[in-house]
């Protein structure tokens, strides 16, 4: 007796389009997790994410980057806004860890 050959039924039909990814909320578990970190570690958490996204706003502007998709539009706007965060954040950081002092104390 000889193997049954089955490799006919594994044929890509080509009439058949190509499946449709589904849609992965990636970006849902990522606002979570960000969350979360600013959830824990407060304003300091917040001054380190403005600082990154500063450090990125500069060096794309550096390269030509005039107009952000982020609803503030260009991207001098958006710098003034996260340097406004980042240092309302560090003013707030004295703050929040005399507050965990006296939850913790």
């Amino acid at each position: 007796m000889s193997a049954a050959d089955y490799t006919h039924l594994n044929q890509r039909d080509e009439s058949v389009g190509d499946p449709v990814a589904p849609f992965d909320p990636l970006r849902l578990c990522v606002f979570t997790t960000v969350a979360v970190i600013a959830c824990l570690l407060g304003p300091i958490a917040v001054l380190g994410f403005a600082i990154v996204a500063i450090a990125g706003y500069a060096r794309a502007r550096r390269a030509g980057l005039l107009r952000s998709r982020c609803k503030l539009g260009a991207t001098r706007n958006v710098l003034v806004y996260l340097s406004v965060v980042a240092v309302l954040a560090a003013a707030a950081v004295p703050f929040w860890v005399v507050l965990w002092m006296r939850v913790l104390g």
